[in-house]
């Protein structure tokens, strides 16, 4: 069972069912999510964000006092007549439920829903030691009948289709299965377990919540094992985190409104069971684990992920997660937040290759129920793998190659003029060259680099004459370009500074700027972000009270990301606030109050038209990024509909480039939603995303055209006389 991640990377692209299974899956729960969500605050009168964050301060308090909500929870739990230990490793762990087996005689343990025992890897441990445990949930019993792993947190054989059930049931049961008659497969798993019941010497469940004030568990399940894996068996384990205690039953109550609907999108699971101490002549034994958990507390950036309650929503809308599925985008936890605590668990090691999938867009935060700021966390866990030497070698070069603005700009000049040959010769379709990619790249295009920049585009030409008078008028504006449009979209940088100026404002463009040091920041190479971050901060200090940019990812990571670089640098840190607090991104500034009026723009003649919303400012709930509504006020042209409008396109900065595969699956479900809309153009918002679109588009030969919205909009502007 154990692989390297590369081999789980391998294994997971190369499955022709899986992204489909995982598409059609995370679609229909986001469909029941959401209504449940909704039904939830028409009830409550609440909002989901209000009821979450409720939550989330409940856990953080119970954190805060750690010890004491242990010990209140052991005396209970004690004087219900269960023994309570609180060990520090996984090797403690197994090494207690072993020798209280021998001690007893025990042979064979039945287990249900316990992702600890996962952590632990308390099966192969135990068979090691003569023990055998058997798995009674269905989908673990069915991925330790094929010797794998789970793959989701809840839904832990999600990646597997009916015919590979059919076939693993029929090898362990003896007889043949119709892959379509799943009720006849699940009759035969009920009574293929139940002779285990029988013989078992001890079950296994792990808790959902651990109750402080009366001692008890609590465990949601969707099956009926749970109860007879607890009931039947002499002796019974319970494996548990130490973060799953709560305090009361009002809590846990508060936690039973966020569970169903964030796990499996119910109402209410099937079976919600409480567990007191042990049943008369019974033993119950409630082992609190730590194993790296007290350190993760110690983390001031990842101490909010110990509010994690495992309902796995963070794998339901995450769109690498779709591609490569549970087995690769993890170690043992799954999804985001196994990003960030497999670290403590099992080492950075172990952590590392899965950290290269994360396309940083933040839909995650937006489901969790407990607001765990997972993004930020992941970010923090690729610092420290960077750290610890787990960056590609290419990696590293090409971000300190970034971090030269002259060595950058050489290569990129020429590159333009090679780009400019390619033209001579034919080489160039559609401002992409026509060149033999490798197979893993084939889904892309390479862009024709222009050969003036944009800062030369802006230069070059007369200002905009306003449209109109507006506050804006008299007053100058810099524009910081973006590193990215600069050179490869920079009609986009052109269309900026003409819609700034048809504003009313003057448009200075600094000619030293660069990189904001997001790509940098992003791969976890902090001191490379540093190196670039401080260059764009002494480029842009002692300008106009007002900086515009066509990237909302720059404006991001100026006003969140430069804070955590320069924490330990004072005098830094207040340059970068200063500048900062001057950036606004180009839809922001164009929606100021009477900067462009309602349907001042002409009509063009490129036709229908839809919005791939950029999706970090989306899911960060950034009023700018529904760029749809703005073009829709200055045009007054309406833009079709797009299904999944928010969800990521699969550039993810160097994303698409470690992990092709993974850039490749998120653009295709992208590119397939442009195609259903119908639509003539597509525009976006940020310019990574119309690159990694407009590339992705032409190999693919699809027909509609991809603009930045400063594009499309400038298109429309009254022409200079």
């Amino acid at each position: 069972m154990s692989t390297t991640f590369k081999q789980r990377y391998r294994r997971s692209v190369g499955d022709p069912d899986l992204k489909p299974r995982l598409l059609t899956f995370q679609r229909s729960w986001r469909e029941s999510r959401d209504a449940q969500v909704k039904r939830l605050e028409q009830r409550t009168e609440r909002s989901f964000d209000d009821l979450r964050q409720e939550f989330a301060a409940v856990k953080d308090l119970t954190l805060e006092h750690w010890d004491d909500h242990i010990a209140q929870f052991r005396a209970n739990a004690e004087a219900a007549g269960a023994t309570v230990v609180e060990l520090s490793t996984a090797e403690d762990a197994v090494n207690y439920i072993s020798s209280v087996c021998k001690s007893r005689g025990i042979e064979l343990i039945v287990k249900s829903k316990s992702m600890v025992s996962e952590e632990i890897e308390l099966n192969h441990e135990l068979e090691q030691r003569g023990i055998i445990a058997i798995e009674t949930d269905l989908g673990e019993w069915l991925l330790q009948l094929a010797e794998e792993r789970p793959s989701h947190l809840v839904m832990p054989a999600i990646h597997q289709k009916r015919q590979y059930v059919a076939e693993i049931l029929g090898k362990e049961l003896d007889r043949e299965f119709d892959p379509d008659d799943i009720p006849a497969m699940v009759a035969s798993a009920r009574d293929g377990l139940r002779g285990h019941y029988l013989s078992a010497g001890a079950g296994l469940t792990g808790a959902n919540a651990l109750i402080a004030e009366t001692g008890s568990i609590m465990v949601v399940t969707n099956e009926g094992n749970m109860r007879l894996a607890t009931s039947l068996p002499d002796v019974h384990f319970v494996t548990a985190g130490i973060e799953k205690l709560i305090p009361s039953w009002a809590d846990a109550e508060r936690q039973l409104q966020l569970l169903p609907r964030s796990a499996t999108a119910q109402t209410l699971s099937t079976y919600t069971t409480c567990i007191t101490g042990a049943q008369p002549g019974k033993e119950m034994h409630i082992i609190l684990l730590d194993n790296g958990r007290r350190q993760m507390r110690e983390s001031d950036s990842i101490g909010d992920a110990l509010r994690c309650i495992r309902c796995g929503a963070c794998a339901n809308v995450c769109p690498p997660y779709q591609v490569v599925g549970g087995h690769t985008f993890g170690h043992i936890y799954t999804g985001a937040v196994g990003l960030v605590n497999t670290t403590f668990h099992h080492g950075i090691e172990e952590a590392a290759g899965p950290q290269g999938l994360c396309v940083s867009c933040g839909a995650c935060e937006t489901v969790c129920p407990v607001a765990i700021p997972l993004p930020k966390q992941i970010l923090d866990v690729r610092h420290r793998a960077h750290e610890a030497g787990h960056a590609p070698r290419w990696e590293r070069a090409a971000l300190r190659f970034w971090a030269k603005p002259s060595l950058f700009h050489h290569l990129m000049g020429l590159g333009a003029l090679a780009s400019g040959g390619a033209r001579l010769f034919g080489l160039v379709r559609r401002d992409h060259l026509r060149l033999p990619l490798p197979r893993r790249l084939r889904w892309r295009s390479v862009p024709a680099l222009p050969l003036r920049n944009g800062r030369t585009l802006v230069r070059s030409r007369k200002p905009q004459p306003p449209i109109a008078e507006s506050p804006a008028t008299g007053q100058a504006v810099d524009l910081f370009a973006q590193c990215l449009a600069d050179r490869m979209l920079p009609t986009a940088v052109d269309a900026a500074a003409r819609l700034i100026e048809a504003g009313g404002a003057s448009v200075r463009i600094p000619q030293s700027q660069h990189c904001c040091g997001l790509p940098a920041f992003d791969a976890g190479d902090w001191e490379s972000a540093r190196t670039m971050a401080r260059q764009t901060i002494e480029a842009l200090e002692g300008g106009s009270n007002q900086i515009v940019t066509p990237a909302p990812s720059c404006v991001i990571a100026m006003q969140e990301h430069w804070p955590e670089l320069f924490h330990d640098d004072p005098e830094m840190q207040q340059r970068a606030s200063a500048v900062s607090r001057r950036v606004h991104d180009l839809a922001a500034w164009l929606d100021g109050p009477g900067r462009l009026p309602d349907g001042c723009l002409e009509e063009a003649e490129n036709g229908s038209w839809t919005a791939h919303r950029f999706c970090q400012a989306s899911n960060r709930g950034d009023p700018f990024a529904r760029i749809d509504q703005l073009v829709e006020r200055l045009t007054g042209e309406s833009g079709l509909p797009l299904e999944e409008p928010e969800v990521c396109c699969g550039f993810g900065g160097l994303t698409s480039m470690a992990a092709p595969e993974v850039g490749q699956g998120i653009l295709e479900r992208k590119l397939a939603c442009v195609a259903e809309s119908g639509c003539d153009t597509l525009i976006t918002n940020n310019p990574g995303c119309a690159l990694h679109l407009r590339a992705g588009a032409v190999a693919s030969g699809a027909t509609h055209e991809t603009m930045h919205y400063a594009e499309f909009l400038a298109e429309r502007l009254p022409q200079n006389p």
